[in-house]
């Protein structure tokens, strides 16, 4: 491959479109990989071959990356010139001049992706309950920068983009109903433990034990 390909493809105005484009479309992936892995990290059920922790680092790798990306991502919006997105239509949702609600759509995306993993590193700072009610917002962003691709996106109509975004649909909706099948399971499991636990004055329910975890 000789320079000259590159100055020209440098110099192309396209570039900078292809490169945000590009970015959008991986960085669904890889949203989409941290949502599944982060529902899949809440099944209690492992093996020696995929252990839990696995999942877990996997799921905090992944969201750390989708951040990295995210920031490339609307760093390359807001240079490229072709349309008026300014710095703070990345940060603040639906205020920007052009489409406003896909744009805000991302721009929400954003903040909650870039909350709930920074609420995610520091999990030890803040109550089980608050933590997990700020995770569950990566749903949301997760839904919200589907939705955005496919409104701002000049080739979101097309079979290949299409694909993307059902695959990643099917992908997020198939961990739910795996965790949905196993929580069923969990419970019963549950049950059948504490009623033949032994009950004297020093024991405590594992149910109960969790619960005054959750509270503090």
């Amino acid at each position: 491959m000789s320079p000259d390909f590159f100055t020209e493809a440098f110099q192309d105005d396209r570039l900078l479109w292809f490169l945000n484009r590009g970015t959008g479309v991986i960085l669904l992936v890889l949203m989409t990989g941290s949502v599944c892995l982060g529902v899949l990290s809440t099944v209690r059920a492992s093996s020696v071959f995929w252990p839990r922790f696995v999942t877990q680092q996997l799921h905090r790798n992944l969201s750390l990356l989708s951040v990295a990306l995210l920031i490339a991502h609307a760093a390359l919006a807001v240079i490229d010139e072709f349309v008026n997105i300014r710095w703070w239509d990345v940060l603040i949702p639906f205020l920007g001049e052009y489409e406003p609600l896909w744009l805000g759509l991302g721009t929400l995306s954003t903040d909650l992706v870039i909350v709930t993993v920074l609420t995610g590193l520091s999990r030890t700072r803040f109550r089980s309950r608050t933590w997990r009610a700020i995770h569950l917002t990566s749903y949301l962003g997760w839904a919200a920068g589907l939705v955005h691709g496919f409104g701002i996106g000049t080739d979101s109509r097309e079979t290949w983009s299409v694909g993307i975004s059902v695959a990643c649909v099917g992908l997020v909706a198939g961990a739910i109903a795996v965790r949905l099948s196993t929580l069923g399971q969990e419970k019963q499991l549950e049950r059948r433990s504490e009623s033949r636990r032994p009950t004297g004055s020093g024991y405590e329910p594992a149910q109960s034990r969790r619960s005054r975890r959750r509270n503090r």
